[in-house]
């Protein structure tokens, strides 16, 4: 149990704690808090800390050094760097329990605190007139970041893969109708990265004759009970999926009936897929209201990706472009036909524009689609093939590791497409789109995207389609950074390229 959520009771028989059987042995022996938590949180601060430690006293002291040999005491400079970005750190919650290890708001939080320690620095040093203190602002403060990050990353990935073990679980009581509370074990059990394990569920009707257990969960009471049941097992989260039980009267008794249990109580909205930026709390004549903004397309933000795509872009083509002229000498001396493929897609607001990639096909690949219709691999509108014989030999190698996309890093600089956004359709695709499919169009489509780095080809048509609008709908910069993070290991991985 040293990584799991400990308490004293456990059951009679196969050694599942109490909490997961439902069983009214009274209060838990103390509050359910999992003992890996503090261990793991420490853990982030110190590593934390070290980084700014290292970035401020060596970066810092070598940019000092060069910039201003004769300018003020190191120590003083590193000592005031090192608070202001500690303080911004503590300030903007980069070490909440609730966001680490989760999505892109652990990252969208450091990046805060970061950009808000250069903005107090720079401040000061206009309102004290120090010229010194620029290359801090724009040197120090970044290079700390670019430490502090990947170190970041890592204990993240030590910590999936522990969940991915079993361990490092918090486990959840669900309460709802019973193909609310299915979902929500399916998707733990499919994401198991995020930390969820439900081990018990509570629905209207309680322990009956048709459910005694929902996939493999025990049914362990009813909804009206559920704040007891919730006390008695000493779970961590209750998760409460929709249901006709639940009245805005009952979520706040049952709120109530939690205060003190040390549970978070989490209530799923009806839009399931909007999260992120767009989602805000808001107080109104005193009833707590769920806010949904409209996606944001336009705006600072959106001008900042246009440019980090174009920066990007032409950064990624000068650092590749040995790599793009050895494959396009291996495509020539494998096959005859041109090195380029060129093919017709539908870009943001259904404008089309070309695509370019390498070839890795026989040329006349596109003719040959009516004699392989009955063997397509693929889902929904989508025809791909496993072991498609048109793939050339170098073809399949590029395919693979996605180089054949490479040349794509043009539509981004001249600006069609993104280097993060939706896989780009084609016009016969779109043309048979549903109105909610549509919406995918809304932005520019992306050389990767939430579909790239969650299986690619593998992926069944309506999970392309779901993580495509979640990203439409949820878009941001840190959002966007994390996916480009997750692409080299996607495409050095190889899964679902074919």
């Amino acid at each position: 149990m040293s990584d799991q959520v400990g308490f004293s009771r456990r059951s009679a028989g196969g050694g599942r704690p109490a909490r997961a059987l439902g069983l009214p042995s009274g209060e838990p022996s103390f509050p359910p808090v999992a003992k890996w938590e503090p261990r793991y949180r420490a853990g982030v601060i110190a590593w934390d800390l070290v980084a700014v430690f290292v970035g401020v006293v060596g970066v810092g002291g070598y940019v000092q050094h060069r910039a201003y040999p004769d300018g003020p005491w190191i120590g003083l400079v590193g000592l005031t760097t090192f608070a202001v970005i500690v303080g911004s750190l503590m300030v903007n919650r980069a070490w909440n329990t609730a966001a680490l290890g989760q999505g892109a708001e652990e990252f969208r939080r450091l990046g805060r605190a970061f950009v808000a320690a250069a903005v107090l620095l720079a401040l000061g040093g206009l309102l004290f007139d120090i010229g010194w203190m620029r290359p801090w602002v724009f040197i120090v403060v970044p290079a700390t970041a670019l430490l502090v990050i990947p170190t970041r990353y890592v204990q993240r990935q030590v910590l999936h893969s522990k969940r991915r073990e079993g361990r490092c679980l918090l486990p959840v009581m669900a309460a709802g109708n019973v193909e609310g509370c299915r979902d929500l074990i399916n998707r733990t059990r499919g994401s198991a990265h995020l930390g969820w394990r439900v081990d018990a569920v509570c629905t209207a009707d309680g322990l009956g004759d048709e459910y005694t257990e929902i996939d493999g969960v025990p049914v362990v009471g009813r909804l009206s009970d559920l704040a007891t049941h919730a006390r008695r097992g000493g779970y961590r989260i209750v998760a409460v999926t929709p249901d006709q039980h639940w009245t805005p009267k009952r979520l706040q008794q049952l709120a109530w009936g939690l205060e003190g249990s040390g549970a978070d109580m989490v209530v799923a909205p009806v839009l399931m897929e909007v999260a992120g930026p767009r989602l805000h709390m808001d107080g109104v004549l005193g009833m707590p209201l769920l806010r949904v903004s409209a996606p944001s397309f336009t705006g600072a933000r959106r001008v900042v990706k246009d440019v980090v795509d174009k920066v990007g872009a032409f950064a990624l083509l000068a650092l590749l472009s040995p790599l793009m002229v050895a494959v396009a000498v291996a495509i020539a001396v494998d096959t005859r036909g041109p090195v380029f493929y060129k093919q017709r897609r539908v870009g943001k607001d259904g404008r089309e524009f070309t695509i370019v990639k390498f070839r890795t096909m026989v040329t006349n690949a596109h003719q040959m689609v009516t004699q392989l219709t009955e063997r397509n691999d693929g889902h929904g509108l989508l025809f791909k093939m496993r072991k498609d014989p048109r793939v050339t030999r170098v073809g399949a190698v590029l395919r693979r590791y996605s180089i054949d996309e490479l040349p794509q890093l043009f539509n981004v600089l001249a600006g069609p497409m993104s280097l993060v956004g939706p896989r780009p359709p084609l016009p016969e695709e779109t043309a048979k789109y549903a109105p909610d499919v549509r919406r995918r169009l809304l932005v520019k489509p992306g050389l990767t995207g939430l579909w790239q780095v969650s299986g690619r080809s593998d992926l069944p048509w309506e999970e392309a389609v779901r993580l495509d609008l979640r990203y439409v709908e949820d878009w941001s910069l840190a959002l966007d950074c994390v996916i480009l993070w997750k692409t080299f290991r996607a495409v050095f991985s190889g899964a679902g390229a074919y």
